[in-house]
């Protein structure tokens, strides 16, 4: 007779909301205690539009934390996914302050008030598949390389603080139009459809749950999504069924990595790849070798992931 499995001890909490606080300094040291108390570590940020973050700890722990956040914190009904882990992810417990949980850097975007439509990962076929929807991917351009929704356009963007200038550029092109925005978790392109509409683009939707809530509900036979999703955690990018995907991180310029890339003759494993050859000093060089033989020789002795590796991260 089989043993029933039993589920990884560590579980994982990414969250975020956009609400009104009208004092989240007043929140940084009891949830920082709180946390301490419950055994759990990873990042909250909070900031006057609401909270972002991704903790991790035993289940009392976090189903604590969530208590805590919806009773005393009035942050309930958050945007929630959750996940496990045989090993804790993160180092140590980060509770900080910013002035928005997602930069955006425009003063006046408001996601409480002016957000676009939501649209289930059900019904977004539908509404990207119609040609007089323009389907827009709010992330950055190396998180776009590895994988979107066919015909999506991609904003080319470095970072977040980019996207306000490109809309602002196409605006005219927008006006009359449905258009539907996607990202990762969800909290990018609520922020970017608010900002759509303050601009004066009036039929905007947007993923609920994000693509990863997508890769999980549709199946591949009628996905619309092609390539792999980049994501924020040691897996690097996942697929349908949130499966871990191919993609591997550089480690010395944090760069995702296809199957092309490591391939060529610019990638030494931990130390260069393709998109940062010629970018970093001999020094920089040979301190990266040094940190990938710690890890390579960490992994030979079953210990956990060095601390030079990636293990957090937000949309």
């Amino acid at each position: 007779m089989n043993s029933p499995t039993v589920p990884d001890p560590v579980k994982i909490a990414a969250l975020y909301g956009f609400r009104r606080l009208a004092r989240p300094e007043a929140l940084r040291r009891p949830l920082a205690a709180l946390c301490e108390s419950q055994g759990i570590r990873g990042t909250l940020i909070l900031a006057s539009e609401g909270i972002n973050g991704t903790v991790a700890g035993p289940d009392a722990g976090i189903d604590t934390l969530l208590a805590y956040l919806e009773r005393e914190a009035g942050l309930g009904d958050l945007e929630l996914k959750f996940s496990r882990a045989a090993t804790m992810p993160f180092l140590r417990m980060k509770v900080r302050l910013k002035r928005e949980i997602v930069t955006m850097g425009v003063d006046g975007v408001d996601p409480v008030a002016e957000a676009g439509t939501y649209v289930e990962p059900a019904q977004w076929n539908r509404l990207i598949d119609d040609p007089d929807t323009v389907v827009i991917d709010t992330r950055n351009d190396y998180e776009v390389r590895l994988g979107s929704f066919a015909h999506a356009l991609d904003p080319q963007t470095r970072r977040f603080r980019d996207f306000p200038a490109w809309a602002e550029a196409h605006r005219e092109a927008f006006r009359g139009r449905k258009v539907a925005m996607f990202c990762t978790g969800g909290i990018r392109c609520e922020k970017a459809t608010a900002y759509m509409k303050s601009i004066g683009v009036e039929e905007v939707f947007h993923l609920k749950g994000g693509i990863l809530k997508y890769l999980e509900e549709i199946p591949a036979e009628t996905s619309r999504w092609r390539g792999e999703c980049f994501v924020f955690d040691e897996r690097v990018s996942v697929g349908h069924g949130l499966m871990r995907g191919e993609a591997s991180l550089c480690r010395a310029c944090r760069h995702p990595l296809t199957g092309r890339d490591r391939a060529s003759p610019h990638f030494v494993e931990g130390v260069s790849c393709p998109h940062c050859a010629g970018a970093r000093s001999a020094a920089d060089r040979a301190r990266y070798a040094e940190r990938q033989r710690q890890v390579d020789l960490a992994a030979r002795r079953g210990l956990a992931p060095h601390l030079g590796q990636r293990t957090d991260g937000h949309d």
